[in-house]
């Protein structure tokens, strides 16, 4: 099966409903097929080993996407507000690739190119020969955000996409009400699973461009947006807007989904204040899983409201594990751990794709997440960080997300990053970078935190910072952090 399929049983469906609205123009199913007809036609004109896509998400997004899947083309989504400089490095990894970007902002390389604006110009077409149905081609190349190292390509094929979809939705399940805010990028996961999930379910996709609470508010309300999915930096800004001006959360949102990254205690127990009549779902997943593979829904979520003990504990967990993938919590050597045991999160389904360009990929049937984590006897699944991020101190591994957690308990921590800082008597020895929400001195919260924390994972380095570096999708990226503590070290 080919993604295209999806766009077309869509368009076959609703073909007066509204699929798309983006810059103030809505266009259906049928609208978005036909133009990525057009440009299948026109990218059939010469043979490209891909298709790189350097603009925003929305009508040109889609249309790209799905001319590529209709031509048998991988479609590769790059990050626009990269540097030309940063932009040519991942061109010349498809040297014989098309590119389509607004000429302002491309990079400059060897790429044979097509305006971003001239995709929606093209006169209305049919495609040389029908899509192609085989479900091992190559659909999508998304690149990771590089937390802690350099961005690897990730190869989805149409199998991987079309078996998320199908095991996430029905076909045509959306009430014609029904309208989504897509405020995540479209070279992200959940920018390319929001697009297919919705046409196939007959959900109205409302685009973005650019988020701040003002405009997520007003256009959420505006379009009577039924659902949204955020990620933690966005889900914070909004609380923070609506606690500081008073203001209600939009009157149709019904659902609001949060992921891509750890999400504060603090933070998701405010959001659940400042949105009292919306359900929460948390869904956790990786680029290689093709997006979910658990899922905390708004029933756990609604007994955290009511301040039932055992659900507030489950808010840390993502979830249960969704019912078309397997996950197991595995020790070094790769032997099933019991329930309650840390270890590597490891999965197989027919999602899951866990292969990269160049031939690296899965070691087994098992997709190796190199996520650190702990299932419960109910099923709950506790994502403790990554392995890379492991600190070795001594000999002990430590979990930053562990002294994260409990660094932002201080009252005056509002966001904290930990990392591995290089060390000859100990091998690495724990920094702390903190954003303050008051002024604290540095020696107040080093014997604050040992307090709580025995002194092998008490920090010793330190330093406050007016902000953490994230990717868009809310990712702390640690590798920017170990140099801010050359010279920080608390005696």
């Amino acid at each position: 099966m080919n993604i295209l399929t999806l766009l077309e049983m869509g368009a076959g469906a609703h073909n007066d409903r509204a699929a798309i609205t983006d810059e103030g123009r809505s266009y259906t199913a049928a609208e978005v097929l036909e133009r990525a007809q057009a440009l299948a036609g026109r990218l059939a004109l010469d043979e490209h080993e891909a298709v790189l896509y350097v603009g925003p998400h929305g009508i040109r997004f889609a249309t790209t996407l799905f001319a590529c899947a209709a031509i048998g083309t991988p479609f590769v989504p790059l990050n626009y507000r990269l540097s030309p400089e940063q932009l040519a490095r991942f061109a010349d990894r498809h040297p014989q690739a098309l590119l389509i970007a607004d000429p302002t902002v491309a990079p400059s390389s060897a790429n044979a190119r097509l305006a971003l604006d001239d995709i929606l110009a093209l006169p209305a077409a049919v495609p040389p020969k029908p899509a192609p149905q085989d479900a091992e081609r190559l659909a999508v190349i998304l690149y990771t955000s590089g937390t802690s190292a350099e961005p690897k390509g990730v190869a989805l094929r149409h199998r991987h996409l079309t078996a998320y979809v199908l095991n996430s939705v029905e076909f045509a399940c959306a009430g014609p009400e029904e309208a989504a805010v897509v405020a995540v990028p479209p070279y992200h996961i959940a920018g390319v699973a929001n697009l297919l999930t919705n046409v196939y379910a007959g959900r109205r996709s409302v685009y973005l461009h650019r988020f701040t609470p003002e405009s997520w508010l007003e256009t959420a309300e505006r379009e009577q947006a039924t659902q949204a999915m955020v990620v933690p930096t966005m889900l914070a800004r909004l609380t923070e807007y609506l606690e500081a001006t008073g203001s209600t959360a939009p009157s149709s949102l019904r659902l609001l989904a949060y992921g891509g990254a750890k999400t504060s205690p603090q933070v998701l127990a405010r959001a659940l204040q400042a949105f009292p009549d919306v359900s929460f779902v948390h869904a956790y997943g990786l680029t290689e899983t093709t997006s979910s593979i658990a899922v905390l829904g708004p029933e756990d979520h609604d007994a955290a409201r009511r301040n039932e003990a055992q659900a507030v504990e489950r808010l840390a967990s993502v979830g249960r594990v969704v019912p078309s993938v397997e996950v197991r919590i595995v020790d070094p050597d790769g032997t099933p751990l019991p329930p309650g045991g840390v270890g590597e999160i490891v999965v197989r389904g027919p999602q899951v794709s866990g292969e990269y360009l160049g031939g690296e990929g899965r070691r087994s049937e098992w997709f190796h997440t190199r996520d650190l984590g702990r299932m419960d006897a109910e099923g709950y699944l506790y994502v403790l960080g990554r392995a890379d991020d492991t600190i070795i101190r001594g000999g002990e591994n430590i979990a930053p997300a562990d002294i994260e957690a409990m660094l932002l308990e201080h009252p005056a921590i509002a966001e904290a990053g930990v990392v591995g800082v290089p060390s000859e008597i100990w091998g690495e020895e724990i920094g702390a970078a903190v954003v303050l929400s008051a002024p604290v001195p540095v020696d107040e919260l080093q014997g604050w935190a040992q307090e709580r924390l025995r002194t092998a994972k008490a920090p010793s380095h330190w330093a406050v910072v007016d902000e953490l570096p994230y990717s868009e999708t809310g990712k702390l990226i640690r590798r920017h952090l170990v140099s801010r503590f050359s010279t920080s070290a608390v005696s």
